[in-house]
């Protein structure tokens, strides 16, 4: 081998050796620079095919060259024409230049005529084949418009440790398959409902919740009714705790009496709700943390039927009235259907808040997701169990995604509740309604 033939290749293994390692520790700076241009380019290069294949052309009438058979010559060649006429032609959608995000790029489209964005939606699997991506969402911001958000590989392989939370009720609990941070905001969302098998991540996702709420000025309540053994080693930042149906009845009757108190106080200072009031006369806010709902509603015998109903009339009426009044809940259960009573399913309508973990029956993903898109059920249903955490949440934006919360061990969630056991309200003193000092009033 030549010494040229040798510095080439050299020169080519240095350049193959840097860009590897330019796409391992960089990879952010390599898509921006080398990877999206090509992306770009290939998309609208390819993406008349696509459509094509994919079955979102129309057929509409254009002047076209054609060409059209002639004479035969006399050497038995047939002699071939080009010629201007109209004929119908497969019209792709018109394409924006596609926009580099963090996980990979999206583009917008202007539908065809008779289109809407369940036709791309539909199809969406095939677009993700076609362009050798991750998965491609579809969303809509205005009539006329349908936008795909590509992801080249999948975020939520792996997701970072879990970051402290700097608002009040605003917890960032792990990561959306965009790349954003999936975070659980009571003040926007009030009640959340979160179904899970075991081994799933939804107890890790109360951990989650835990750790970012232990350090703000919240009260917590638990209702464990595993026997305590999931809450117990909390209960130093808790400030009440139920572990059998009939403390969860009683501290469901003291929700109830305190929701009244502080619509009395509300009513008296002429505010709707709680933010409304002077920061020296706002109460603290209770979020209750729900663990094996279908417990309260499981009935053995007839005996039992009273109970229920008083339990599940207190908690609907807690899920109604009480965002206005400070109150959240946050109902973790394995098992949720329309059998265990109708009361089940008004609580459900009340909880905005969706997150479907994955489950062993479809009925648990129908009656959490079911009001949605029913992609989002078949999602739900495909969520492997090699892969806790993962997730179909659906979003305060009315769009449902998948996500992965971050790993909280149960080591770092009891951390947490015994550092910030001097931030837990006494119970009594929660119920007796006094005004609750925020940070707001001792910097005022």
């Amino acid at each position: 081998m030549s010494d040229q033939h040798y510095w080439t290749l050299t020169v080519l293994a240095a350049v193959a050796a840097g860009l590897w390692a330019w796409r391992r520790f960089h990879y952010r700076s390599f898509w921006l620079v080398l990877g999206y241009p090509i992306t770009a380019v290939t998309v609208m290069a390819t993406w008349r095919k696509v459509a094509l294949g994919c079955g979102l052309t129309k057929k509409r009438q254009r002047f076209w060259f054609t060409t059209v058979p002639g004479l035969v010559a006399s050497t038995g060649v047939v002699r071939v024409k080009r010629k201007f006429q109209r004929i119908a032609v497969d019209t792709k959608p018109w394409m924006w230049l596609p926009m580099p995000t963090r996980h990979g790029w999206r583009v917008t489209l202007h539908t065809l005529e008779g289109q809407i964005p369940a036709d791309y939606a539909d199809v969406a699997e095939r677009l993700a084949h076609s362009w050798g991506v991750h998965a491609v969402r579809v969303t809509s911001d205005k009539p006329g418009r349908v936008r795909l958000a590509a992801t080249i590989r999948d975020p939520l392989v792996k997701v970072d440790d879990l970051p402290p939370s700097t608002e009040l009720l605003k917890v960032t609990v792990g990561r959306l398959e965009t790349g954003r941070p999936w975070m659980v905001d009571f003040r926007t969302v009030p009640h959340w409902l979160n179904a899970g098998a075991t081994q799933s991540g939804k107890s890790n996702l109360a951990n989650a919740l835990i750790v970012g709420l232990a350090p703000q000025p919240v009260a917590l309540v638990g209702f464990d009714l595993k026997g305590g053994v999931e809450f117990t080693p909390y209960s130093p930042r808790l400030s009440a705790l139920a572990t059998s149906r009939a403390e969860c009845g009683a501290l469901l009757d003291d929700l109830v009496a305190l929701m009244t108190d502080r619509m009395g106080v509300c009513r008296m200072a002429a505010a709707r709700n709680i933010w409304q009031l002077p920061p020296t006369m706002r109460p603290v806010p209770v979020v209750v943390l729900v663990d094996e709902l279908a417990e309260l509603y499981l009935m053995a015998d007839k005996s039992e039927k009273d109970e229920i109903a008083r339990t599940s009339t207190a908690l609907l009426r807690v899920a109604q009235l009480g965002r206005a009044f400070g109150i959240y809940l946050f109902c973790c259960g394995q098992r949720i259907g329309s059998d265990l009573g109708p009361g089940v399913t008004a609580l459900r309508a009340q909880c905005s808040g969706r997150i479907c973990h994955r489950v062993n029956d479809p009925e648990t993903a129908t009656m959490t997701l079911g009001d949605l898109d029913p992609a989002a059920l078949d999602s739900a249903r495909a969520i492997p169990s090699e892969t806790p955490g993962v997730a179909i949440v659906a979003g305060q934006d009315g769009q449902w995604y998948r996500a992965r919360s971050f790993y909280v061990t149960e080591a770092v969630a009891e951390h947490a509740a015994r550092t910030y056991a001097d931030q837990a309200p006494a119970w009594a003193d929660v119920m007796t309604a006094q005004p609750y000092e925020t940070p707001d009033s001792r910097t005022a």
